[in-house]
């Protein structure tokens, strides 16, 4: 288990990278500055065995300089763990998905494991053990039922609000409210660091990107139907990309 968490945690980083660069480019994800920046692993055979199946899974593309560009299937594997990627390029259908699990004590690990595989996928609590998102899962769902013992346990249904306050559910469930804080206090620390002289601009970006990651595992990823063209998560994602700009400029 350890070895498949390192794995998707190594490829994810990779699809992360490739997408925070830039989608419509190719990008040297063994060039040292930007493995430092984002973190990436060294280059070893095991990553290169990864780089090698994502390229096999259709997930990422290589050029003939042998540099590398995130792909359409990739962006939706990487919205799987950074749900905020999504709405930004896809349109919302206008549906949610409502996942339900009563899962026994006895079979805690079970459910550890459950809620371990579903972060990420914009989920919120709307009542105990009954779960709600607007990213279209089901798929995915299907997938993780169908590999063990969970469909005993789970049920899952989709479709349309059609009595109540939106605003009210939206809060209830993600509490946007205090996300909005958290990535208030992202952009002071981004000004910090911009402000910093006798640090280094790689340094610097390093640690907006680490600052960034932070607060992007936070975001459900909603898309602007429910919260709006100005919410500060897309804001962020604006930012980011001038600081990107100006700190890894040479």
């Amino acid at each position: 288990l350890y070895m498949k968490a390192q794995i998707k945690e190594r490829r994810t980083r990779i699809l992360l990278t490739l997408f925070l660069l830039g989608k419509d480019k190719a990008h040297d994800i063994f060039n040292e500055k930007i493995k430092k920046i984002f973190s990436l692993p060294a280059d070893s055979p095991r990553s290169r065995g990864t780089i090698r199946q994502m390229m096999h899974d259709e997930v990422i593309t290589k050029e003939d300089t042998g540099t590398y560009v995130i792909t359409e299937k990739g962006q939706l594997e990487l919205a799987l763990s950074f749900p905020l990627v999504r709405f930004m390029l896809f349109p919302w259908d206008g549906k949610f998905r409502i996942l339900s699990y009563e899962i026994p004590e006895k079979k805690r690990s079970l459910r550890d494991a459950l809620l371990r595989e579903v972060t990420g996928w914009g989920l919120g609590p709307w009542h105990r053990s009954f779960w709600i998102t607007p990213h279209p899962i089901i798929p995915e769902l299907k997938s993780l039922m169908s590999k063990d013992e969970l469909q005993e346990y789970v049920q899952a249904f989709e479709g349309v609000q059609v009595v109540g306050e939106e605003k009210v559910l939206i809060e209830k469930v993600w509490e946007l409210s205090k996300l909005e804080v958290v990535y208030k206090k992202t952009f002071k620390m981004w000004h910090t660091v911009l402000s910093e002289e006798k640090t280094g601009k790689e340094e610097k970006m390093q640690q907006v990107v680490n600052a960034f990651l932070e607060v992007l595992k936070m975001d459900p990823g909603l898309p602007k139907e429910l919260v709006g063209k100005q919410w500060i998560g897309f804001e962020a994602f604006e930012i980011f990309q001038e600081m990107k700009k100006i700190l890894m400029s040479a």
